[in-house]
């Protein structure tokens, strides 16, 4: 379900978000948005960028079921959503990659909501 990755949505949330219990968060990052990782408040870029591949593919390979069932929007804003955030990601100058956000000791302390963390990112 699309519905599972917004609610792993990291930063300041569109407008059009579908889950009305998630509000913005870790807007102090680094890289602002992307998901976040298994259920915590890590990011990462390999998990985050194989993620992205397969919803690209999906769409690719699924379209048409995206389309019967009235979702092609959602998906082309997750697919928007994750390739902002990996431009943002990437450093063309310094020629750098931010690979994660987060620490996942410190973020395995922490049994809350996104929108409360207060942790070091």
């Amino acid at each position: 379900s699309i519905l599972f990755y917004d609610a792993q949505r990291s930063g300041k949330l569109p407008p059009n978000n579908p889950i009305p219990w998630r509000g913005d968060s870790a807007l102090d990052d680094c890289v602002v948005g992307g998901w976040y990782d298994a259920g915590d408040h890590v990011k990462f870029a390999l998990p985050f960028g194989s993620t992205t591949m397969l919803i690209m593919w999906s769409m690719y390979r699924f379209k048409d079921g995206y389309v019967a069932a009235g979702q092609l929007d959602q998906q082309f804003d997750m697919i928007q959503w994750a390739t902002d955030y990996m431009l943002n990601a990437w450093d063309p100058v310094n020629k750098t990659l931010v690979a994660q956000i987060g620490e996942g000791n410190d973020d395995h302390h922490f049994w809350g909501r996104a929108e409360d963390m207060t942790m070091d990112r």
